[in-house]
C-alpha cells in the first residue's frame, strides 16, 4: 500500500490564544472612551448629595449601587458623546488622538458598548435604587446627548446646557437616599449649575485656539475673553448665594457655611483678578484648578455635615 509519511504537529503559539480576546491597549482605548475624569468627579458629587440627604443615617450598599449604576449611565452617556463629537475632536488638538478619530474603535462598537452601559446602569438604578433617581438620571442623559451636544455647534448657550446636565448627579444622589424632591435638591441642582460655568469657561479661554478651530460658538470665541470673565465672575457670585441658601433653609449647618464660603470667597478674589492679568491662558488654569478645590470642599463638607456643628 501507499506509505503515509507522519508529520509532527505544528507547534502551538501561546499568543495565537490571545487573538481571540481584546488585547489590553484596546480594553484601555474603551475605558477612555467613558471619560472617567467626567464619570468620578460626577460621583463625588452625586455621593455628596446621598450623604446630604440621609441626615446622618447613610446605607453604604444603598450608596455602592447608587454610584453603580450613575457611573454606568454617565459612562455611557460619555461614549455617545465621542461619537457625536468626533469630527470636532479631529480639529482639536488635544481630542485628535480619540479612539473613534484614530478609528482604534469601530463606530459600531462603540454604539453598541454605549448602549449596553446606559441600559445596565438604568437596570441598576431600577432594581437596586428607586424609580425617581432612575428618572433623574435619564434626563441628564437626554439632555447631555440630545441638547448639550447638538447645541455646542450652534449656540453659545450650550455651555449653560451642558450645566444642567452635570448638575443631575448630586440630585440623583439625594433621591437615591430620600426617594423624594425637595428645596434641598433644588439647591443642590443649582449650586453645581453655577459652579460648572466658570469652571467651564476657564477651560474655553484655555483653550481658546482649539475652540476657534473647531468653529465652536463657546462665549470666549464668540463674545471675547473679557465677556466670558464676567460671567466668571457672576457666576461665582451666584454659587456664593445658593452655599448661603443652604444654611439659610437648614439644610447645612454654620461650619459648612463657614468653610465653603471662604474657599469660593478665594475662588472670587481669584476670578476678579483676571480682569487685571498679562497673561489670560496661564489666569485660567488657575481658575480652572481652583475650581476642583471648590468642588472637593464643597463635596466634603456636604458629606460630613450631619456631623458637624
Amino acid at each position: 500500500g501507499e506509505r503515509k509519511e507522519w508529520k509532527q504537529p505544528h507547534p502551538i503559539n501561546p499568543s495565537s490564544r490571545m487573538k481571540a480576546s481584546i488585547p489590553i491597549s484596546q480594553l484601555k482605548q474603551y475605558y477612555a472612551l467613558t471619560k472617567p475624569g467626567i464619570i468620578y468627579g460626577n460621583l463625588i458629587t452625586a455621593g455628596a448629595g446621598f450623604f446630604l440627604a440621609s441626615r446622618g443615617h447613610v446605607s453604604m450598599g444603598r450608596l455602592l449601587v447608587t454610584l453603580l449604576g450613575l457611573g454606568l449611565v454617565i459612562a455611557s452617556a460619555c461614549v455617545f458623546n465621542n461619537y457625536i463629537d468626533k469630527d470636532i475632536d479631529e480639529q482639536m488638538a488635544r481630542t485628535k488622538r480619540r479612539a473613534l478619530v484614530t478609528k482604534a474603535i469601530s463606530d459600531q462598537s462603540a454604539l453598541i458598548y454605549g448602549s449596553g452601559l446606559g441600559i445596565a446602569g438604568g437596570l441598576v438604578l431600577a432594581i437596586w435604587v428607586n424609580w425617581l433617581a432612575l428618572i433623574v438620571s435619564a434626563a441628564g442623559w437626554l439632555v447631555y446627548i440630545f441638547l448639550y451636544t447638538l447645541s455646542k455647534r450652534r449656540t453659545v448657550y450650550s455651555t449653560l446646557i451642558g450645566s444642567v446636565s452635570g448638575s443631575t448627579p448630586p440630585v440623583v444622589g439625594y433621591c437615591a437616599a430620600a426617594n423624594h424632591l425637595d428645596g434641598g435638591a433644588l439647591l443642590l441642582f443649582l449650586a453645581l449649575t453655577f459652579w460648572q460655568m466658570p469652571h467651564f469657561y476657564a477651560i474655553a479661554i484655555r483653550r481658546y485656539k482649539d475652540y476657534k478651530a473647531a468653529g465652536l460658538p463657546v462665549l470666549p470665541v464668540q463674545y471675547g475673553i473679557t465677556a466670558a470673565k464676567r460671567q466668571i465672575v457672576g457666576y461665582i457670585i451666584g454659587f456664593i448665594v445658593v452655599v448661603s441658601l443652604l444654611k439659610i433653609y437648614g439644610y447645612t449647618g454654620y461650619t459648612f457655611l463657614v468653610v465653603v464660603e471662604a474657599i469660593s470667597l478665594a475662588w472670587l478674589r481669584l476670578a476678579l483678578k483676571g480682569f487685571e492679568a498679562g497673561n489670560d491662558q496661564k489666569w485660567a488654569k488657575g481658575v480652572f484648578l481652583f475650581s476642583l478645590v471648590v468642588t472637593l470642599v464643597f463635596s466634603f463638607m456636604l458629606s460630613v455635615d450631619a456631623w458637624l456643628p
